[in-house]
Protein backbone atom coordinates (compact mmCIF):
# COMPACT_ATOMS: atom_id res chain seq x y z
CA UNK A 1 0.00 0.00 0.00
CA UNK A 2 1.44 3.60 -0.91
CA UNK A 3 0.56 6.55 1.03
CA UNK A 4 -0.41 9.18 -0.99
CA UNK A 5 -0.29 12.94 0.31
CA UNK A 6 -3.51 13.74 2.14
CA UNK A 7 -5.11 17.18 1.92
CA UNK A 8 -3.39 19.85 4.51
CA UNK A 9 -4.74 20.28 7.55
CA UNK A 10 -6.98 23.65 7.49
CA UNK A 11 -4.88 24.18 4.54
CA UNK A 12 -7.68 26.65 3.31
CA UNK A 13 -8.31 28.37 6.91
CA UNK A 14 -11.94 28.99 5.99
CA UNK A 15 -14.98 27.42 6.89
CA UNK A 16 -16.04 26.14 2.92
CA UNK A 17 -19.47 26.96 1.86
CA UNK A 18 -21.72 24.38 0.43
CA UNK A 19 -21.77 24.37 -3.29
CA UNK A 20 -25.71 24.17 -3.65
CA UNK A 21 -28.24 26.83 -3.99
CA UNK A 22 -30.63 27.22 -0.92
CA UNK A 23 -33.88 26.65 -3.10
CA UNK A 24 -32.62 23.88 -5.58
CA UNK A 25 -30.33 21.11 -6.47
CA UNK A 26 -27.37 22.46 -7.66
CA UNK A 27 -26.40 25.82 -8.86
CA UNK A 28 -27.80 28.36 -10.59
CA UNK A 29 -25.31 28.06 -13.62
CA UNK A 30 -26.96 24.58 -14.01
CA UNK A 31 -30.57 25.76 -13.97
CA UNK A 32 -32.71 24.78 -16.95
CA UNK A 33 -35.78 26.25 -18.65
CA UNK A 34 -38.30 24.03 -18.97
CA UNK A 35 -38.73 22.75 -23.08
CA UNK A 36 -42.28 23.56 -24.59
CA UNK A 37 -42.99 19.72 -24.86
CA UNK A 38 -42.71 19.25 -21.01
CA UNK A 39 -44.64 23.19 -20.13
CA UNK A 40 -46.94 21.02 -22.61
CA UNK A 41 -47.21 18.12 -20.59
CA UNK A 42 -47.96 19.79 -17.42
CA UNK A 43 -50.29 21.79 -18.63
CA UNK A 44 -52.67 19.32 -20.76
CA UNK A 45 -52.27 16.60 -18.38
CA UNK A 46 -51.80 18.22 -14.96
CA UNK A 47 -53.68 21.67 -15.57
CA UNK A 48 -50.53 23.41 -14.05
CA UNK A 49 -48.48 26.56 -15.64
CA UNK A 50 -46.08 29.02 -14.76
CA UNK A 51 -48.34 31.32 -13.43
CA UNK A 52 -49.64 28.64 -10.45
CA UNK A 53 -46.19 27.57 -9.20
CA UNK A 54 -44.62 29.22 -6.15
CA UNK A 55 -41.26 30.74 -6.38
CA UNK A 56 -38.41 32.00 -3.65
CA UNK A 57 -38.18 35.01 -2.09
CA UNK A 58 -34.48 35.31 -0.44
CA UNK A 59 -35.63 38.43 0.76
CA UNK A 60 -38.35 36.47 3.14
CA UNK A 61 -36.01 34.34 4.70
CA UNK A 62 -35.09 34.53 7.87
CA UNK A 63 -32.90 32.17 10.11
CA UNK A 64 -33.08 31.48 13.31
CA UNK A 65 -30.96 32.96 15.82
CA UNK A 66 -28.15 30.91 17.31
CA UNK A 67 -28.51 29.86 20.85
CA UNK A 68 -24.23 29.87 21.47
CA UNK A 69 -22.91 31.54 23.82
CA UNK A 70 -19.74 33.63 23.09
CA UNK A 71 -18.05 31.26 25.61
CA UNK A 72 -19.23 27.96 23.56
CA UNK A 73 -17.80 29.95 20.39
CA UNK A 74 -14.91 30.25 21.76
CA UNK A 75 -14.16 26.82 22.92
CA UNK A 76 -15.18 25.76 19.23
CA UNK A 77 -12.44 28.07 17.86
CA UNK A 78 -10.28 26.45 20.14
CA UNK A 79 -11.01 22.90 18.91
CA UNK A 80 -10.86 23.76 15.27
CA UNK A 81 -9.64 27.27 14.83
CA UNK A 82 -11.38 30.57 14.28
CA UNK A 83 -11.67 30.17 10.39
CA UNK A 84 -13.64 26.89 10.91
CA UNK A 85 -16.56 28.07 13.08
CA UNK A 86 -18.99 30.17 11.83
CA UNK A 87 -22.64 31.38 13.03
CA UNK A 88 -23.03 33.52 9.96
CA UNK A 89 -26.68 32.76 8.51
CA UNK A 90 -24.91 32.70 4.99
CA UNK A 91 -23.06 29.44 6.74
CA UNK A 92 -25.49 27.98 8.79
CA UNK A 93 -28.77 28.07 6.20
CA UNK A 94 -27.36 26.34 3.24
CA UNK A 95 -26.82 23.20 6.15
CA UNK A 96 -30.31 23.75 7.65
CA UNK A 97 -31.97 21.72 5.17
CA UNK A 98 -31.41 18.81 2.43
CA UNK A 99 -33.01 18.58 -1.03
CA UNK A 100 -35.95 16.50 -0.64
CA UNK A 101 -39.15 18.16 -2.45
CA UNK A 102 -40.57 19.02 1.02
CA UNK A 103 -37.46 21.24 1.34
CA UNK A 104 -37.31 22.93 -2.02
CA UNK A 105 -40.88 23.49 -1.22
CA UNK A 106 -40.20 24.81 2.50
CA UNK A 107 -37.67 27.37 0.73
CA UNK A 108 -40.87 29.00 -1.15
CA UNK A 109 -43.58 28.35 1.30
CA UNK A 110 -41.95 28.31 4.89
CA UNK A 111 -38.83 30.94 4.79
CA UNK A 112 -38.94 30.74 8.73
CA UNK A 113 -35.81 28.61 8.99
CA UNK A 114 -34.76 26.39 12.07
CA UNK A 115 -31.11 26.15 11.57
CA UNK A 116 -27.81 24.92 12.99
CA UNK A 117 -26.82 27.46 15.73
CA UNK A 118 -23.24 26.95 14.29
CA UNK A 119 -20.87 25.63 11.46
CA UNK A 120 -17.72 23.84 12.54
CA UNK A 121 -15.32 22.48 10.32
CA UNK A 122 -12.76 19.84 12.12
CA UNK A 123 -9.46 18.83 10.62
CA UNK A 124 -8.55 15.41 11.67
CA UNK A 125 -9.72 12.95 14.30
CA UNK A 126 -8.59 14.26 16.81
CA UNK A 127 -10.62 17.61 16.58
CA UNK A 128 -13.97 15.43 15.94
CA UNK A 129 -13.27 13.44 19.48
CA UNK A 130 -12.54 16.40 20.68
CA UNK A 131 -15.79 18.33 19.48
CA UNK A 132 -17.95 15.02 20.35
CA UNK A 133 -16.26 15.46 23.99
CA UNK A 134 -17.27 19.35 24.53
CA UNK A 135 -21.01 18.89 23.22
CA UNK A 136 -21.44 15.76 25.65
CA UNK A 137 -20.46 17.85 28.19
CA UNK A 138 -22.29 20.75 27.24
CA UNK A 139 -25.22 19.24 25.85
CA UNK A 140 -25.08 20.84 22.10
CA UNK A 141 -26.01 18.33 19.45
CA UNK A 142 -24.10 17.46 16.41
CA UNK A 143 -25.40 16.65 12.92
CA UNK A 144 -22.79 15.53 9.95
CA UNK A 145 -22.84 17.44 6.74
CA UNK A 146 -21.09 16.41 4.04
CA UNK A 147 -22.62 17.30 0.57
CA UNK A 148 -26.42 18.33 1.75
CA UNK A 149 -27.89 15.55 -0.46
CA UNK A 150 -30.19 13.90 2.04
CA UNK A 151 -33.80 13.41 1.07
CA UNK A 152 -35.46 12.15 4.15
CA UNK A 153 -34.52 14.82 6.72
CA UNK A 154 -30.91 13.19 7.47
CA UNK A 155 -30.24 17.01 7.94
CA UNK A 156 -32.40 18.30 10.44
CA UNK A 157 -30.89 20.67 12.93
CA UNK A 158 -32.74 18.64 15.86
CA UNK A 159 -31.27 19.42 19.53
CA UNK A 160 -32.70 16.06 20.88
CA UNK A 161 -32.69 16.50 25.05
CA UNK A 162 -29.69 19.16 24.21
CA UNK A 163 -29.62 23.13 23.88
CA UNK A 164 -28.12 23.52 20.91
CA UNK A 165 -26.94 21.55 17.16
CA UNK A 166 -23.88 22.14 15.56
CA UNK A 167 -23.55 21.37 11.50
CA UNK A 168 -20.17 19.60 11.21
CA UNK A 169 -19.28 19.78 7.88
CA UNK A 170 -16.52 17.13 6.68
CA UNK A 171 -15.33 19.25 4.22
CA UNK A 172 -11.98 19.19 4.80
CA UNK A 173 -11.51 15.68 5.38
CA UNK A 174 -11.17 15.62 1.45
CA UNK A 175 -7.65 13.44 0.57
CA UNK A 176 -6.87 10.55 -0.96
CA UNK A 177 -4.84 8.83 1.84
CA UNK A 178 -4.08 5.93 0.53
CA UNK A 179 -4.02 3.59 -2.64
CA UNK A 180 -3.42 0.26 -2.62
CA UNK A 181 -3.22 -1.35 -6.58
CA UNK A 182 -2.13 -4.91 -5.41
CA UNK A 183 -4.93 -5.18 -3.02
CA UNK A 184 -7.56 -2.88 -5.43
CA UNK A 185 -8.26 -0.64 -2.50
CA UNK A 186 -8.37 2.71 -1.48
CA UNK A 187 -8.77 4.79 1.47
CA UNK A 188 -10.19 8.15 1.04
CA UNK A 189 -11.55 11.44 3.46
CA UNK A 190 -15.36 10.98 4.08
CA UNK A 191 -15.62 14.53 2.59
CA UNK A 192 -14.58 13.68 -0.82
CA UNK A 193 -17.07 14.10 -3.22
CA UNK A 194 -18.16 11.68 -6.03
CA UNK A 195 -16.54 13.71 -8.85
CA UNK A 196 -13.50 14.17 -6.95
CA UNK A 197 -12.90 10.64 -5.92
CA UNK A 198 -12.86 9.85 -9.66
CA UNK A 199 -10.30 12.32 -10.29
CA UNK A 200 -8.36 11.15 -7.07
CA UNK A 201 -8.50 7.82 -8.27
CA UNK A 202 -7.60 8.33 -12.01
CA UNK A 203 -4.78 9.70 -11.53
CA UNK A 204 -3.70 6.37 -9.91
CA UNK A 205 -5.39 4.31 -13.21
CA UNK A 206 -8.64 3.11 -11.19
CA UNK A 207 -12.23 3.43 -10.48
CA UNK A 208 -14.78 3.55 -7.42
CA UNK A 209 -17.42 3.22 -10.08
CA UNK A 210 -20.22 4.71 -7.84
CA UNK A 211 -23.01 6.41 -8.99
CA UNK A 212 -25.76 7.62 -7.79
CA UNK A 213 -28.01 10.51 -9.06
CA UNK A 214 -26.73 12.71 -5.87
CA UNK A 215 -23.01 12.03 -7.82
CA UNK A 216 -22.52 15.38 -8.80
CA UNK A 217 -22.00 16.69 -4.69
CA UNK A 218 -22.74 13.65 -2.79
CA UNK A 219 -19.49 12.37 -0.23
CA UNK A 220 -18.23 8.85 0.33
CA UNK A 221 -18.74 9.26 4.13
CA UNK A 222 -22.64 10.17 2.94
CA UNK A 223 -22.49 6.62 1.06
CA UNK A 224 -21.16 4.78 3.93
CA UNK A 225 -23.84 6.38 6.36
CA UNK A 226 -26.53 6.29 3.99
CA UNK A 227 -25.85 3.21 2.43
CA UNK A 228 -26.60 4.38 -0.99
CA UNK A 229 -26.56 2.32 -4.32
CA UNK A 230 -25.60 3.53 -7.53
CA UNK A 231 -26.14 3.64 -11.07
CA UNK A 232 -23.78 0.82 -11.68
CA UNK A 233 -24.69 -1.48 -9.00
CA UNK A 234 -25.36 -4.30 -11.32
CA UNK A 235 -21.62 -4.26 -11.77
CA UNK A 236 -19.75 -2.86 -9.00
CA UNK A 237 -22.41 -3.45 -6.23
CA UNK A 238 -23.64 -1.18 -3.84
CA UNK A 239 -21.71 0.83 -2.20
CA UNK A 240 -21.94 -0.88 1.29
CA UNK A 241 -20.42 -3.53 -0.65
CA UNK A 242 -17.49 -1.53 -1.36
CA UNK A 243 -16.64 -0.44 1.66
CA UNK A 244 -13.85 -2.73 3.27
CA UNK A 245 -13.04 -0.56 6.25
CA UNK A 246 -14.34 2.82 7.88
CA UNK A 247 -13.67 5.02 10.99
CA UNK A 248 -15.91 6.45 13.00
CA UNK A 249 -15.44 8.72 15.90
CA UNK A 250 -17.65 8.41 18.38
CA UNK A 251 -18.77 9.75 22.03
CA UNK A 252 -17.02 7.53 23.82
CA UNK A 253 -13.61 6.72 21.65
CA UNK A 254 -13.09 5.95 17.62
CA UNK A 255 -14.16 2.49 15.79
CA UNK A 256 -11.83 1.41 13.17
CA UNK A 257 -14.33 -1.48 12.01
CA UNK A 258 -13.01 -3.84 9.03
CA UNK A 259 -9.46 -5.72 8.94
CA UNK A 260 -9.87 -8.33 6.43
CA UNK A 261 -11.81 -8.94 3.41
CA UNK A 262 -14.06 -11.83 5.53
CA UNK A 263 -13.66 -12.75 8.84
CA UNK A 264 -15.54 -15.04 11.62
CA UNK A 265 -14.55 -12.78 14.51
CA UNK A 266 -18.08 -12.35 15.38
CA UNK A 267 -20.91 -9.90 14.20
CA UNK A 268 -19.37 -7.09 11.27
CA UNK A 269 -19.02 -4.03 13.11
CA UNK A 270 -18.82 -2.10 9.22
CA UNK A 271 -22.75 -3.37 9.49
CA UNK A 272 -23.43 -1.55 12.28
CA UNK A 273 -22.45 1.45 11.25
CA UNK A 274 -22.72 1.67 7.67
CA UNK A 275 -26.43 3.16 7.34
CA UNK A 276 -26.26 4.30 10.54
CA UNK A 277 -26.91 8.37 9.17
CA UNK A 278 -24.48 9.70 11.87
CA UNK A 279 -26.52 8.75 14.68
CA UNK A 280 -23.97 6.27 16.42
CA UNK A 281 -21.35 9.34 15.72
CA UNK A 282 -18.87 10.82 12.92
CA UNK A 283 -17.67 8.78 9.73
CA UNK A 284 -13.77 10.75 8.76
CA UNK A 285 -12.65 8.16 6.55
CA UNK A 286 -13.55 5.34 4.23
CA UNK A 287 -11.23 2.18 3.13
CA UNK A 288 -13.27 1.04 -0.81
CA UNK A 289 -12.65 -1.10 -3.03
CA UNK A 290 -11.55 0.03 -6.48
CA UNK A 291 -11.05 -1.49 -10.03
CA UNK A 292 -8.75 -0.17 -12.76
CA UNK A 293 -10.43 2.90 -15.46
CA UNK A 294 -12.84 0.76 -17.80
CA UNK A 295 -11.46 0.06 -21.26
CA UNK A 296 -14.40 0.19 -23.10
CA UNK A 297 -17.92 1.20 -22.58
CA UNK A 298 -20.66 -0.82 -24.67
CA UNK A 299 -24.17 0.20 -25.16
CA UNK A 300 -27.13 -0.98 -25.97
CA UNK A 301 -30.88 -0.44 -25.67
CA UNK A 302 -34.00 -3.06 -25.35
CA UNK A 303 -37.92 -2.19 -26.04
CA UNK A 304 -40.18 -4.90 -24.29
CA UNK A 305 -43.66 -5.12 -24.74
CA UNK A 306 -44.55 -4.93 -21.12
CA UNK A 307 -43.01 -4.34 -17.88
CA UNK A 308 -43.61 -7.98 -16.75
CA UNK A 309 -42.06 -9.23 -19.80
CA UNK A 310 -39.29 -6.57 -19.03
CA UNK A 311 -39.14 -7.70 -15.25
CA UNK A 312 -38.75 -11.20 -16.20
CA UNK A 313 -35.76 -10.73 -18.17
CA UNK A 314 -34.19 -8.70 -15.64
CA UNK A 315 -34.50 -11.36 -13.46
CA UNK A 316 -32.99 -14.07 -15.96
CA UNK A 317 -30.05 -11.79 -16.46
CA UNK A 318 -29.31 -11.32 -12.93
CA UNK A 319 -29.99 -14.71 -12.21
CA UNK A 320 -27.77 -16.25 -14.54
CA UNK A 321 -24.81 -14.02 -14.06
CA UNK A 322 -24.68 -12.66 -17.26
CA UNK A 323 -22.54 -9.20 -15.74
CA UNK A 324 -23.56 -5.66 -17.24
CA UNK A 325 -22.73 -2.81 -15.49
CA UNK A 326 -25.95 -1.29 -15.77
CA UNK A 327 -29.46 -2.21 -16.20
CA UNK A 328 -32.40 -0.59 -15.90
CA UNK A 329 -36.00 -1.31 -16.97
CA UNK A 330 -38.56 1.51 -17.22
CA UNK A 331 -42.45 0.95 -16.79
CA UNK A 332 -44.79 1.90 -19.76
CA UNK A 333 -45.61 5.23 -18.17
CA UNK A 334 -41.65 6.28 -18.17
CA UNK A 335 -40.77 5.08 -21.25
CA UNK A 336 -44.00 6.84 -22.95
CA UNK A 337 -43.06 10.16 -21.11
CA UNK A 338 -39.54 9.88 -22.36
CA UNK A 339 -37.96 10.37 -19.09
CA UNK A 340 -35.66 7.19 -19.13
CA UNK A 341 -33.29 9.13 -21.54
CA UNK A 342 -32.61 12.53 -21.93
CA UNK A 343 -34.32 15.13 -19.72
CA UNK A 344 -34.07 17.40 -22.23
CA UNK A 345 -36.54 15.52 -24.78
CA UNK A 346 -39.50 14.65 -21.86
CA UNK A 347 -42.99 14.93 -23.60
CA UNK A 348 -41.91 15.23 -26.98
CA UNK A 349 -43.01 12.16 -29.55
CA UNK A 350 -40.16 11.46 -31.36
CA UNK A 351 -39.68 8.74 -33.53
CA UNK A 352 -38.06 6.58 -31.35
CA UNK A 353 -40.15 7.13 -28.55
CA UNK A 354 -43.43 6.00 -31.03
CA UNK A 355 -41.41 3.14 -31.46
CA UNK A 356 -41.56 2.29 -27.97
CA UNK A 357 -45.14 3.60 -27.26
CA UNK A 358 -46.93 0.56 -25.40
CA UNK A 359 -43.33 -0.82 -24.13
CA UNK A 360 -40.92 -0.60 -21.85
CA UNK A 361 -37.52 0.88 -22.24
CA UNK A 362 -34.50 -0.99 -21.25
CA UNK A 363 -30.57 0.29 -21.10
CA UNK A 364 -27.69 -1.78 -20.79
CA UNK A 365 -23.86 -0.69 -20.10
CA UNK A 366 -20.93 -2.61 -20.20
CA UNK A 367 -17.68 -1.94 -18.61
CA UNK A 368 -13.99 -3.56 -18.84
CA UNK A 369 -11.69 -4.45 -20.89
CA UNK A 370 -12.77 -5.30 -24.65
CA UNK A 371 -13.40 -8.78 -24.41
CA UNK A 372 -14.67 -9.09 -21.33
CA UNK A 373 -17.41 -6.18 -22.03
CA UNK A 374 -17.62 -7.91 -25.38
CA UNK A 375 -18.46 -11.29 -23.68
CA UNK A 376 -20.64 -9.92 -21.03
CA UNK A 377 -22.77 -7.79 -23.64
CA UNK A 378 -23.42 -10.93 -25.91
CA UNK A 379 -24.45 -13.01 -23.36
CA UNK A 380 -26.53 -10.32 -21.76
CA UNK A 381 -28.06 -10.03 -25.36
CA UNK A 382 -28.55 -13.22 -25.65
CA UNK A 383 -31.25 -13.73 -22.75
CA UNK A 384 -33.02 -10.29 -22.79
CA UNK A 385 -33.92 -10.79 -26.63
CA UNK A 386 -35.14 -14.93 -25.87
CA UNK A 387 -36.98 -13.37 -23.03
CA UNK A 388 -38.76 -11.12 -25.45
CA UNK A 389 -36.72 -7.83 -26.10
CA UNK A 390 -36.04 -6.37 -29.31
CA UNK A 391 -32.94 -4.30 -29.42
CA UNK A 392 -32.93 -0.46 -30.10
CA UNK A 393 -29.11 -0.10 -30.65
CA UNK A 394 -26.82 1.79 -28.16
CA UNK A 395 -28.70 5.50 -28.97
CA UNK A 396 -31.35 5.22 -25.90
CA UNK A 397 -28.53 4.15 -23.49
CA UNK A 398 -25.75 6.17 -24.38
CA UNK A 399 -28.47 9.46 -24.53
CA UNK A 400 -29.30 8.06 -21.01
CA UNK A 401 -25.46 7.90 -19.55
CA UNK A 402 -24.98 11.83 -21.41
CA UNK A 403 -27.86 13.19 -19.19
CA UNK A 404 -28.24 10.48 -15.95
CA UNK A 405 -27.83 13.15 -13.66
CA UNK A 406 -29.99 15.70 -15.22
CA UNK A 407 -33.27 14.94 -13.38
CA UNK A 408 -33.02 16.85 -10.06
CA UNK A 409 -31.88 20.30 -11.69
CA UNK A 410 -35.30 19.59 -13.69
CA UNK A 411 -37.58 19.23 -11.15
CA UNK A 412 -36.33 22.41 -9.12
CA UNK A 413 -37.95 24.54 -12.80
CA UNK A 414 -41.23 21.55 -12.54
CA UNK A 415 -41.30 22.90 -8.28
CA UNK A 416 -41.17 26.71 -9.99
CA UNK A 417 -44.00 26.23 -12.38
CA UNK A 418 -46.14 24.58 -10.23
CA UNK A 419 -46.01 20.79 -10.29
CA UNK A 420 -45.60 18.54 -7.73
CA UNK A 421 -42.43 16.17 -8.14
CA UNK A 422 -40.89 13.42 -5.87
CA UNK A 423 -39.39 10.03 -6.18
CA UNK A 424 -39.25 7.24 -3.50
CA UNK A 425 -37.97 3.31 -3.69
CA UNK A 426 -38.89 0.43 -2.44
CA UNK A 427 -37.29 -3.35 -2.90
CA UNK A 428 -38.78 -6.43 -2.39
CA UNK A 429 -38.11 -10.03 -3.60
CA UNK A 430 -39.16 -10.99 -7.75
CA UNK A 431 -42.12 -12.43 -6.67
CA UNK A 432 -43.85 -9.79 -4.45
CA UNK A 433 -42.48 -6.94 -7.07
CA UNK A 434 -46.24 -7.03 -9.16
CA UNK A 435 -48.34 -6.54 -6.12
CA UNK A 436 -45.71 -3.83 -4.60
CA UNK A 437 -45.71 -2.29 -8.02
CA UNK A 438 -49.75 -1.83 -8.29
CA UNK A 439 -49.82 -1.17 -4.57
CA UNK A 440 -47.83 1.89 -4.34
CA UNK A 441 -48.62 3.28 -7.41
CA UNK A 442 -52.31 2.98 -6.71
CA UNK A 443 -51.73 4.67 -2.91
CA UNK A 444 -49.92 7.37 -4.63
CA UNK A 445 -52.41 7.77 -6.86
CA UNK A 446 -55.23 7.95 -4.92
CA UNK A 447 -53.96 10.41 -2.43
CA UNK A 448 -52.65 12.57 -5.06
CA UNK A 449 -56.60 12.94 -6.64
CA UNK A 450 -57.93 12.82 -3.45
CA UNK A 451 -56.16 16.31 -2.91
CA UNK A 452 -57.71 17.82 -5.98
CA UNK A 453 -54.47 16.74 -8.69
CA UNK A 454 -54.55 14.15 -10.87
CA UNK A 455 -51.20 12.30 -10.87
CA UNK A 456 -48.63 10.55 -13.03
CA UNK A 457 -46.39 7.85 -11.46
CA UNK A 458 -43.52 6.33 -13.28
CA UNK A 459 -41.53 3.31 -12.06
CA UNK A 460 -38.28 1.73 -13.46
CA UNK A 461 -36.14 -1.08 -11.62
CA UNK A 462 -32.69 -0.20 -11.24
CA UNK A 463 -31.01 -2.36 -9.16
CA UNK A 464 -31.29 -5.95 -9.25
CA UNK A 465 -30.36 -8.99 -7.36
CA UNK A 466 -30.99 -13.00 -7.55
CA UNK A 467 -33.24 -12.62 -5.23
CA UNK A 468 -35.33 -9.72 -5.91
CA UNK A 469 -35.33 -5.85 -7.26
CA UNK A 470 -35.85 -2.30 -6.30
CA UNK A 471 -38.35 -0.49 -7.68
CA UNK A 472 -37.97 3.74 -7.83
CA UNK A 473 -41.39 5.76 -8.05
CA UNK A 474 -40.95 9.23 -9.71
CA UNK A 475 -44.42 11.23 -9.28
CA UNK A 476 -45.49 14.63 -10.87
CA UNK A 477 -48.78 16.22 -9.91
CA UNK A 478 -50.18 19.45 -9.37
CA UNK A 479 -49.42 21.40 -6.49
CA UNK A 480 -52.89 22.18 -4.74
CA UNK A 481 -54.23 24.31 -1.71
CA UNK A 482 -51.93 26.33 0.10
CA UNK A 483 -49.25 24.38 1.80
CA UNK A 484 -47.78 21.61 -1.22
CA UNK A 485 -45.59 20.05 1.59
CA UNK A 486 -48.14 18.95 3.40
CA UNK A 487 -49.83 17.73 0.25
CA UNK A 488 -46.96 15.37 -1.00
CA UNK A 489 -46.69 14.35 2.68
CA UNK A 490 -49.95 13.09 3.10
CA UNK A 491 -49.09 10.74 -0.68
CA UNK A 492 -45.88 9.86 0.91
CA UNK A 493 -47.43 8.40 4.12
CA UNK A 494 -50.44 6.99 1.75
CA UNK A 495 -47.03 5.26 -0.47
CA UNK A 496 -44.83 4.11 2.73
CA UNK A 497 -48.19 2.45 4.66
CA UNK A 498 -48.79 0.79 1.31
CA UNK A 499 -45.21 -0.35 1.04
CA UNK A 500 -45.46 -1.99 4.59
CA UNK A 501 -48.27 -3.58 3.72
CA UNK A 502 -46.98 -5.45 0.59
CA UNK A 503 -43.60 -6.38 2.36
CA UNK A 504 -41.27 -4.50 0.21
CA UNK A 505 -38.44 -2.27 2.81
CA UNK A 506 -39.11 1.14 3.68
CA UNK A 507 -36.09 2.46 1.83
CA UNK A 508 -34.12 0.28 -0.62
CA UNK A 509 -30.56 3.27 -0.94
CA UNK A 510 -32.32 7.00 0.19
CA UNK A 511 -31.93 6.17 4.03
CA UNK A 512 -34.37 6.04 6.83
CA UNK A 513 -33.53 9.79 8.31
CA UNK A 514 -36.88 11.07 9.71
CA UNK A 515 -39.50 10.74 7.23
CA UNK A 516 -39.12 7.01 7.51
CA UNK A 517 -38.49 6.29 11.17
CA UNK A 518 -41.97 6.04 11.54
CA UNK A 519 -42.08 2.65 9.69
CA UNK A 520 -38.26 1.46 10.64
CA UNK A 521 -40.29 -0.65 13.36
CA UNK A 522 -42.45 -2.34 11.14
CA UNK A 523 -39.48 -3.86 8.88
CA UNK A 524 -36.81 -4.68 11.53
CA UNK A 525 -39.42 -5.74 15.00
CA UNK A 526 -39.21 -4.17 18.09
CA UNK A 527 -36.15 -6.93 19.39
CA UNK A 528 -34.23 -4.76 16.56
CA UNK A 529 -35.09 -1.73 17.80
CA UNK A 530 -34.02 -2.75 21.02
CA UNK A 531 -30.83 -3.15 19.60
CA UNK A 532 -29.95 -0.26 17.95
CA UNK A 533 -31.44 1.87 21.22
CA UNK A 534 -28.55 -0.34 22.50
CA UNK A 535 -25.68 0.68 20.69
CA UNK A 536 -27.07 4.46 20.62
CA UNK A 537 -26.71 4.04 24.36
CA UNK A 538 -23.38 2.41 24.24
CA UNK A 539 -21.68 5.08 21.84
CA UNK A 540 -23.66 7.72 22.32
CA UNK A 541 -24.69 8.11 25.81
CA UNK A 542 -25.99 11.87 25.98
CA UNK A 543 -27.59 11.38 22.92
CA UNK A 544 -25.88 14.31 20.69
CA UNK A 545 -25.50 12.84 17.37
CA UNK A 546 -27.96 13.25 14.95
CA UNK A 547 -30.60 13.17 16.83
CA UNK A 548 -34.54 12.32 15.53
CA UNK A 549 -32.66 10.90 12.65
CA UNK A 550 -32.82 6.80 12.02
CA UNK A 551 -33.51 4.91 15.77
CA UNK A 552 -37.53 5.24 16.40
Amino acid sequence: MSDVNPADKHRSGRLPLPPMDLPRWGTAAEATELSESIRALLRDVLGVTAETGRTFDPSAVTASPSRLTDADLAALADIVGPGDVSVDDAQRLPRARGKSTPDLLAWRTRPAVDCPDAVVAPGDDDEVAALLDWCTSEKVAVVPFGGGTSVVGGLDPDTGTNRAVLSVDLAHFDGLESIDPESGEAVLGAGVTGPRAEELLAEHGFSLGHFPQSFPYATLGGYAMTRSSGQSSAGYGRFDEMVSGLTVVTSVGVIEAGRAPASAAGPDLRQWLLGSEGAFGVCTRVRVRIHPVPEVVRHEAFRFPDFATGAAALRAVEQQGTGPTVIRLSDETETMVNLATATDSIGEQTGDVEDRAGGCLCLCLFEGTAAHAGSRHTETREVLIAHGGTSLGPGPAQSWEHGRFGAPVLRDALLDNGALVETLETATDWSRLPALRAAVTEALTNSLEASGTPALVMCHISHVYPTGASLYFTVVAGQRGPDPVAQWLEAKRAASEAIVAAGGTITHHHAVGVDHRPYLQSEIGEVGVRMLRAVKNAVDPQGVCNPGTLIP
